[in-house]
């Protein structure tokens, strides 16, 4: 019999961060900045022993799908509080609240000097219960829940320094194109819920076959198909997929070990683990499949290569996220979900390794965090440099480091693919390999080799990312940051390191996903040709020194090598030569220009027309005023008949006699009486 998972205990890892945020939200002056990193840490300490413990619970077969409370009933539609417990939500339970824990022991040095100290980390550790109750939740409301969830403390988060019209500008970009996203989102839910008249994940799966025999009324096309191409659009908002991705990069105007939970555990992520978590319902629609295979291969290519002119550190990283988002979503669409959830864990440490490295490197520059004022900072600081080396290779998938067994296996799922797009799709990811090798020793050799070019440059106004020098100021030369920044750094070095050759097996090619992850393998054969071509770790890496996507990375590093190392003039003659192409892309493809001028432009034009036509003429000016103005006409001509003498009140009670009597005597009759 298979084992079950305890609930308490299931509620203590979803609501212990929740109420750490509760009690440093609203007592944070009074216990003070000590008590509240030290709740919040602990709380999300604690989630993390608990979530492997379950893990090593799933591990061994147990298992939980259970209302633990039911909201309400509407008819026969249940509306409950759920988990589901299985191989996909405990891992994704164990990465969420390991990188929330880094982040919070992180914190604690980042944000020392800062005067929203214990706002910080109230808002995080929200974060981190909102993540989990979407990762866990059984139903389509607890994940919608988690879902807006999410969306709300990222709002307050990218906004944290909220004097800034940046940040300010930055939070409301991100929640409308989240709301432009969600709409999608909850128009899929509506579908589902109509169609099978529940919210459960399981009633849902078992009605699938069936929802794949109907048709959107009124139109000839499949319900399965818009129901998921219609929840898909939600994950292109929250999983920044082109081209809702344009608020994701402006999200860096929030503290850096914010940008690093956005990009690694959560937000982002939520929106690869729904698909996979839908995967019964993707798998009956290929057109869906094909959908986010092109909308994954688009942003994985081209939002990679506006990483490569970026100078903002933060930014790199964030265009890297971009690009690394859309190889997750490129395996989704290929039917390889493991591969997905394998690259989402992967990345998941490398990249909060960069984040957070880079701002170390911040700190270390006095919140510069512009490129093209540092240099030579390998010597400056060790820890940081040997760290973001480290996650800089695993991002460019250079073996035996985590990200090259994950990139690898999303390029031949993708190459397995036999759906249309997957062509567009496996030359996208295979470029991608070496734009993202070169965006990233881009910024790894201009940051810590080469010339010292911080002693020319001023450090007294200090960059967006904070407004405090965290006892730097005076000092003309970088230094390593303190131990509580540090060792979050090698926490991740580590995972970003072993995660990729100790997990592989498992994850892609054993049984840890179960039930939890369903693929037709006769339909999308792409996992079934991995697992016939899987031959161990040792012989992957072997077979990856002759494959092409290593000798790509290898060109990008050298090209970034030969770039900012020996010829410096080769990234200017570049410049040159591109013209309006590079001028696009410093301009994002002018897709932000599109959104403000156009798009918003066209909004507020459109509004202005049903405010000042719509509410301001045709309701207040005829409806409401032109009311009023009729009764006030009414009201002047009834006072003219309304005189107050007699003599006027009988001469109308005459007349109106003989009105009367023209109109209902008869004629002859009348007559009669006149001549007699």
């Amino acid at each position: 019999m298979q084992a079950t998972l305890n609930p308490t205990l299931l509620l203590v890892i979803a609501l212990a961060p929740l109420v750490s945020s509760i009690i440093v939200g609203l007592f944070g002056r009074s216990i003070g900045r000590s008590a509240s990193h030290w709740l919040t840490t602990l709380s999300v300490g604690l989630s993390f022993v608990l979530s492997l413990i379950v893990l090593n619970d799933v591990i061994n077969g147990a298992r939980f799908n259970a209302t633990i409370y039911d909201w309400m009933v509407v008819g026969k539609l249940h509306m409950e509080v759920g988990f589901m417990i299985d191989g996909l939500s405990a891992l994704m339970m164990a990465v969420v609240t390991f990188v929330s824990l880094a982040v919070h022991i992180y914190t604690i040095g980042y944000m020392a000097d800062d005067d929203g100290y214990q706002r910080f980390f109230s808002y995080i550790s929200l974060f981190t219960f909102s993540m989990l109750m979407l990762v866990m939740s059984n139903n389509m409301l607890q994940l919608f829940f988690g879902w807006e969830a999410v969306g709300l403390v990222s709002y307050l988060l990218i906004g944290f320094w909220y004097t800034r019209p940046t940040a300010v500008f930055a939070n409301m970009k991100a929640f409308i194109v989240n709301r432009v996203g969600d709409f999608g989102f909850i128009l899929g839910i509506g579908l589902l819920a109509a169609y099978t008249g529940s919210l459960n994940y399981t009633e849902i799966f078992a009605k699938g076959p069936e929802l794949a025999l109907l048709h959107l009324p009124g139109t000839d096309w499949m319900l399965i198909t818009v129901a998921c191409i219609s929840l898909f659009i939600g994950a292109m908002g929250k999983s920044a997929q082109f081209p809702l991705h344009v608020w994701l990069p402006d999200s860096m105007e929030g503290p850096t070990p914010i940008s690093a939970l956005i990009h690694a555990a959560t937000m982002v992520t939520a929106g690869i683990f729904m698909v996979a978590r839908m995967s019964p319902l993707f798998e009956l629609s290929n057109t869906a499949l094909s959908f986010i295979l092109v909308i994954g291969a688009t942003t994985a290519l081209f939002m990679g290569i506006l990483g490569v002119v970026q100078t903002d550190i933060k930014r790199v990283i964030a265009y890297s996220t971009l690009s690394q988002l859309g190889y997750m979503t490129v395996a989704l669409g290929a039917s390889a979900y493991s591969v997905a959830i394998f690259h989402l864990m992967t990345h998941a440490f490398f990249k909060a390794l960069l984040f957070l490295a880079a701002g170390s490197v911040i700190i270390g520059m006095h919140h510069d965090q512009d490129m093209r004022h540092m240099g030579g900072l390998r010597k400056y600081m060790p820890i940081t440099w040997i760290t973001f080396l480290i996650g800089g290779l695993a991002l460019s998938g250079i073996p035996p480091f985590a990200g090259f067994f994950s990139k690898d296996s999303i390029i031949e799922a993708v190459h397995a693919s036999d759906l249309p797009g997957a062509g567009f799709a496996y030359f996208a990811v295979l470029s991608s390999v070496f734009v993202t090798a070169l965006y990233t020793f881009r910024m790894y050799f201009m940051v810590f080799h080469g010339e010292e070019r911080f002693r020319h440059v001023a450090h007294d106004a200090h960059g967006h990312d904070h407004g405090h020098d965290h006892g730097h100021a005076g000092a003309h030369e970088p230094r390593e940051s303190p131990w509580v920044v540090t060792v979050p750094l090698i926490m991740l070095a580590i995972p970003s390191v072993l995660a990729g050759y100790l997990f592989i097996q498992p994850l892609l090619y054993g049984h840890f996903f179960g039930n939890s992850i369903f693929v037709n393998a006769a339909a999308h054969p792409a996992m079934r040709d991995l697992a016939e071509h899987w031959h161990g770790q040792i012989q992957m890496m072997i077979h990856g020194l002759l494959s092409m996507p290593l000798w790509l990375a290898l060109a990008g590093i050298a090209t970034a090598y030969y770039g900012y190392m020996v010829n410096l003039r080769f990234p200017q003659a570049v410049r040159r030569m591109l013209g309006p192409i590079y001028t696009a892309l410093e301009n994002n493809y002018f897709f932000d220009w599109f959104n403000q001028n156009v798009l918003a432009s066209g909004m507020r034009l459109l509004g202005t027309g049903l405010w000042k036509g719509g509410d301001v003429g045709l309701i207040d000016g005829l409806l409401v005023n032109g009311t009023a103005r009729v009764v006030g006409w009414t009201a002047r001509v009834v006072r003219l008949l309304q005189t107050g003498y007699i003599y006027y009140y009988a001469l109308a009670m005459i007349a109106g006699v003989v009105v009367f009597m023209g109109y209902f005597v008869p004629g002859k009759l009348l007559s009669g009486w006149f001549i007699r």
